[in-house]
């Protein structure tokens, strides 16, 4: 007789009643979490350099997260904000509104998903301006809704034969030193994008990314984002920062585009806001938000209340700047890390990113430069197969990205490293 795993039990479930267009990174069954680690129904501990796909700054079942969440499930968990309105939702974006960069007077949407966040960005912005066009940019990646896929720079995977997709969305080149495309190159590319595409005057809104994501971690620099902000004032274009996966912390400052000292007109977010609860939102310039009147904005579960306590929560747990510190720390240690296992391995081509949001690029030859999916995904393997979750990213699924929770201590973060480096030399033997 063969006896099965209660695992592959749950994988053949799997199979069988889910369909196979949603993707599973791992076969790996979670019984439970805390902090940066994962047990399996196994038993088998893993830690966790994935955090839901960027969710879990704050960690896996953060105590103060769990608390805040249960205090409110003894009162209510759900009205519908636009029917009753409630006090956490209040104060969520009262306190969001004041993280807003650049001191200005701001307005704060919830949502429940990041592509909502996108699609309703889009939405204020076009109705602030009374244009259609939108720009994005290549290897971006905002959602899997309609406009989300169309935004997205990253069509393999995402947009299939999803379409006809949204219109008056065009795309722009993305900085991309490694791979040939200058900052001077991509701003060039923008205007000649305008000179024989779309006039500005057409334009609503441009959003970027201030770090890629799905991408593959690449930060925009500072001079690009400059630029993007002097294009967007010089022709009256809303500019929207898509922070979904790189806010809340994930570079070591609060917001990712804090670092280049550029102010957005609108700004998204998602993830690690809600601590593991599914909460996202548009927070920007006030007379923007205002723009949709009323009845345009809303969704019956936007803003939950429940999430609502989660994301007060993860605040709270970013108040003093100590977890920023910490984060930074992570990111330095990170990428001292990654940056001696590329002096050891020659298909390690690029060790970028900004702060802890920190990725490894794996090539076949550095000269050449070309892509080597085939060792990232072997990287992977041999990684989980030393208890330790990893996910890819990029154009060419060559890139292993790092969104280990900013709760991890030295000593996890020192025993991730080291099993990194072991599976990175085993796939690479």
């Amino acid at each position: 007789m063969t006896v099965t795993s209660h695992t592959e039990d749950l994988l053949a479930l799997r199979h069988s009643e889910i369909p196979r267009g949603v993707s599973l990174a791992h076969p790996v069954i979670a019984a439970r979490a805390e902090g940066v680690k994962v047990w399996d129904v196994e038993g088998r501990e893993y830690h966790d350099w994935v955090g839901g796909i960027g969710v879990l700054n704050v960690g896996h079942n953060h105590p103060a997260v769990v608390a805040a969440v249960q205090a409110q499930l003894a009162n209510f968990s759900h009205t519908c904000f636009q029917v009753t309105a409630y006090e956490g939702y209040l104060r969520l974006a009262q306190r969001l509104n004041a993280r807003f960069p650049g001191g200005v007077n701001a307005k704060t949407l919830f949502l429940t998903t990041g592509a909502e966040a996108t699609e309703n960005a889009i939405k204020i912005a076009r109705a602030y301006t009374n244009r259609p066009a939108v720009i994005s940019f290549t290897h971006s990646f905002h959602g899997r809704t309609l406009m989300g896929m169309t935004l997205t720079g990253k069509k393999a995977y995402y947009a299939q034969n999803f379409g006809p997709f949204a219109p008056d969305v065009y795309h722009a080149p993305f900085p991309y030193e490694y791979r040939g495309t200058s900052v001077q190159a991509a701003v060039v590319g923008l205007h000649e994008l305008f000179r024989t595409t779309v006039d500005p005057s057409r334009v609503a809104a441009i959003i970027l990314e201030p770090v890629l994501g799905e991408g593959g971690f690449l930060p925009a620099p500072a001079e690009f984002l400059r630029a993007l902000r002097q294009v967007c004032d010089e022709h009256g274009i809303v500019f929207i920062a898509d922070e979904i996966q790189s806010g809340v912390g994930r570079t070591g400052d609060f917001w990712a585009i804090e670092a280049s000292g550029v102010q957005p007109d609108l700004l998204t977010f998602a993830k690690s806001i809600g601590g593991g609860l599914p909460i996202s939102g548009v927070t920007g310039r006030a007379e923007i938000m205002d723009a949709p009147t009323v009845g345009g904005l809303g969704g019956t579960y936007a803003g939950n209340p429940l999430a609502c306590a989660a994301g007060l929560a993860v605040l709270d747990l970013f108040e003093d700047s100590t977890l920023l510190e910490h984060a930074r720390q992570v990111g330095e240690r990170l990428r001292a890390g990654f940056e001696a296992l590329a002096q050891d391995c020659p298909r390690i081509g690029d060790v970028r990113g900004q702060g802890p949001m920190i990725a490894l690029e794996f090539v076949r030859d550095r000269d050449t430069r070309e892509p080597d999916p085939e060792t990232a995904t072997r990287v992977v393997e041999e990684a989980r197969a030393r208890g330790l979750l990893l996910l890819k990213a990029g154009m060419y699924a060559s890139v292993i990205r790092v969104l280990v929770p900013l709760t991890v201590t030295e000593e996890e973060l020192d025993e991730g490293l080291a099993r990194l480096r072991a599976a990175v030399l085993a796939a690479t033997a």
